[in-house]
């Protein structure tokens, strides 16, 4: 099989192994549930969940227990885009070609999708925590880290704070490290950490989820303005619409493009100093910088 294959396959393994950590939809909360496995299953990449078991592979993990977490990080990911969509945020009507949580279960369900797949991610963790042990406390408290209010939350506040004032190159670096970069840091980390990587490997580790970040991001924005809306699932120009500073406003399409190739170059280089190996999760690494959605 070919790389994009191999890739399918393991989505698609992830959407399986997903519906086991959501909860039953039962109960006379059971609209709560529905909104919060809707958010979830409506679609996705599965980047960060991906990325999460391929660094528990690359040193040397090779069971379950990696699952866990990929699904807590999935959650936590959805949590923050069903907010991110909300009026009182981007007001984005559509994603992934769907209704967003807010635009088909009222606003005020939404906020409480989010709140529950955020506080849900815990509970799974939590659980895995106590069967696993002190690796998995280091990977919770990563993903803690990374996704609370030094990490993506902060990179969230920042980015609302200056929407639509004038921003310098290295604030929006600022702000897309955070918002952007810290749960895949998060996914790579927390996956080695299960498998037992030492703090000066999980420092490397943080660098490389730092520059994915980067690329990932200047990507979305290219897309924004370039991209097949088909693909996306979602329409274009947000950003504009949204008075959001970007990296194609700053430098325009053709440096922005030029900075996704250098990030994920620095990224792959960095993976390779390591003293393992993982051929799929390097060639993933690369598609950042190639993907058209």
């Amino acid at each position: 099989m070919d790389f994009e294959q191999i890739k399918q396959q393991k989505t698609e393994e992830i959407n399986l192994f997903l519906k086991e950590f959501l909860p039953e939809e039962s109960g006379k909360e059971k609209v709560l549930y529905e909104a919060m496995n809707y958010s979830v299953e409506v679609g996705g990449k599965r980047l960060r969940p991906m990325i999460l078991l391929e660094a528990y592979r690359m040193f040397g993990g090779k069971d379950n227990a990696a699952r866990p977490f990929a699904a807590a990080l999935e959650m936590i990911h959805t949590y923050s885009l069903v907010h991110d969509d909300l009026p009182a945020m981007d007001n984005d009507m559509y994603r992934r070609g769907k209704l967003t949580t807010h635009a088909k279960y009222g606003e005020a369900m939404g906020i409480l999708a989010g709140d529950g797949l955020l506080n849900y991610a815990f509970e799974v963790m939590s659980d895995a925590v106590c069967e696993q042990g002190i690796n998995a406390a280091k990977a919770m408290g990563i993903l803690a880290k990374k996704a609370g209010v030094r990490g993506m939350i902060a990179g969230q506040t920042v980015d609302l704070l200056w929407t639509g004032k004038p921003q310098t190159k290295e604030l929006l670096d600022y702000i897309n490290e955070r918002k952007t970069s810290a749960l895949l840091c998060g996914a790579l980390m927390a996956g080695a950490a299960l498998a037992g990587a030492t703090d000066a490997e999980l420092s490397v580790l943080e660098q490389v989820g730092v520059f994915v970040g980067l690329a990932f991001q200047i990507k979305d924005d290219i897309l924004d303005v370039i991209g097949d809306e088909s693909k996306l699932g979602k329409p274009l120009h947000s950003d504009e619409k949204n008075e959001k500073n970007t990296y194609v406003s700053l430098m325009g399409i053709e440096k922005a493009e030029e900075s996704v190739r250098d990030f994920s170059k620095h990224a792959v280089e960095l993976l390779e100093t390591l003293p393992y190996e993982n051929v799929f999760l390097k060639e993933l690494l690369w598609s950042l910088c190639a993907r058209e959605y």
